[in-house]
């Protein structure tokens, strides 16, 4: 028994088509984003850079540290990737990853923002810490944003 329509029935991928996303998509979102990370490194120790030069300390009251500007470089490494992969996983995995990754950085984004308030630091240095936590932010969140959404089209 053969029937034409049903209603019952879900929609494949058409012939030729896979219903698994192109790896392209990925490889080309990663290859923006470490690029964007690059950018938002050299831009957030060249900012840090020019606030010590400022004349800001870095010094953090807990145990009387200085940060080094290659700490500021090393973290903004990182947490840049990890957003890489959040926007990677969205893409895959969300159907709406551009909005959902805005949400979840700006939401890390803030989050972010609480330990300098609560580092102890002199107010010089908490308000500079505020700022290089927005550099790589403004950087990597719009470059992301941008390259998730040329792929979801």
């Amino acid at each position: 028994m053969s029937r034409t329509h049903d209603p019952g029935a879900v929609a494949g991928p058409a012939s030729g088509e896979t219903s698994r996303p192109h790896p392209h998509r990925f490889r080309g979102l990663a290859g923006t984003g470490l690029i964007a990370t690059f950018a938002a490194t050299v831009a957030t120790t060249l900012a840090a850079a020019l606030a010590r030069a400022a004349g800001v300390d870095f010094e953090v009251s807990d145990g009387g540290e200085t940060i080094p500007l290659s700490g500021f470089a090393v973290v903004t490494g990182f947490f840049s990737l990890v957003g890489i992969v959040i926007a990677v996983a969205l893409l895959r995995w969300s159907a709406r990853p551009a909005e959902r990754f805005i949400w979840t950085a700006v939401s890390l984004t803030a989050i972010s923002l609480i330990p300098p308030l609560l580092s102890g630091a002199t107010a010089t240095t908490t308000t500079a810490l505020l700022g290089l936590h927005l550099v790589p932010a403004a950087v990597m969140i719009p470059i992301l944003t941008r390259s998730v959404r040329a792929r979801t089209d």
